[in-house]
C-alpha cells in the first residue's frame, strides 16, 4: 500500500507524458506509402493488442498464485487486472475492425488472429461474470482463478496464429530476430504508445487493487463489529 500511494500517480503522469509525446510523432510522421493516412491508427491499435496478450500473463499469473498459494494479495490483483484487459482488448477489436475496413475491404473477418483475440475478450468476460455470480469470495477466487489458467491456453494461438495459419495481419514487425521491419519515423511514435499503454495499466492496475485492500479491509471490520 506505501508502494502503490505514490506509485500510482507516478505511472499515471508518465502514461500521459508518454502517449502525448509518441501521439505527437506519430501523428507528424509522413503518410505511408500504401495505407496513406489510415496507418496511423497502427499507433492506438497494435499497443492495445500487445496489451491485451500481456494482462492477461499478469491475470493468469496472480490466479496461479492466488489458487497454489492462497494469497489474498494475488487475489485481489487478478480481480482488478480482468476490467483493464478486457478494456484493451475491446480497443484492440475496434481500432482493428477501423484499420481492416480500408485496408481489406470488411469490417470484420474470421481469421485465425482476429478470431483468437475475440475469444481472448470473451474469457476476459467471463472470468468478470464467474467472480460476479458467486457470493462466497473463496469459492469465487478459486473458480475464476481456474478459469483464467485454462484461458490462458489462447495466448500461444494469439501470438502465434499469423506463423500457424493463413491470416489477413501481416507477421511481426517489431520484435523480429531480424530487427524491426518499419522505419523509425513509425517505429518510435509505437513504441512510445506501448510503454504510453504499459505505464497505464500499471497505474490502473495499481489504484484497482489499493481499492480491492480497502473493501476487503471494509468488511473484515464491519464482520468484526457485527460480531463484537
Amino acid at each position: 500500500m506505501a508502494f502503490s500511494r505514490w506509485a500510482a500517480p507516478l505511472f499515471g503522469v508518465l502514461a500521459l507524458a508518454l502517449a502525448l509525446a509518441g501521439l505527437w510523432l506519430g501523428f507528424t510522421a509522413p503518410e505511408d506509402y500504401q495505407q496513406g493516412d489510415t496507418v496511423r491508427i497502427m499507433f492506438i491499435h497494435v499497443p492495445a493488442a500487445w496489451m491485451s496478450m500481456f494482462v492477461y500473463v499478469c491475470l493468469a499469473g496472480a490466479s496461479f498464485l492466488s489458487l497454489v498459494f492462497r494469497h489474498a494479495l494475488a487475489d485481489a490483483a487478478a480481480k482488478a487486472c480482468a476490467p483493464l484487459g478486457a478494456a484493451f482488448t475491446f480497443l484492440a477489436l475496434v481500432t482493428g475492425s477501423l484499420w481492416g475496413r480500408p485496408m481489406w475491404g470488411a469490417w470484420w473477418v474470421w481469421d485465425a488472429r482476429m478470431t483468437s483475440v475475440l475469444v481472448l475478450f470473451l474469457f476476459y468476460l467471463a472470468y468478470m461474470a464467474l467472480r460476479a455470480s458467486l457470493d462466497d469470495e473463496l469459492k469465487a477466487a478459486r473458480a475464476s482463478a481456474i478459469l483464467a489458467l485454462v484461458g490462458a491456453v489462447n495466448l500461444p494461438v494469439v501470438k502465434f496464429s499469423v506463423d500457424w495459419w493463413n491470416t489477413l495481419h501481416q507477421g511481426a514487425s517489431v520484435f523480429r530476430k531480424d530487427g524491426p521491419a518499419m522505419t523509425s519515423d513509425f517505429l518510435w511514435p509505437l513504441l512510445l504508445m506501448g510503454l504510453a499503454y504499459t505505464a497505464a495499466f500499471g497505474s490502473l492496475w495499481l489504484v484497482g487493487i489499493r481499492a480491492q485492500v480497502w473493501r476487503r479491509r471494509a468488511e473484515a471490520a464491519a464482520l468484526r463489529a457485527a460480531k463484537g
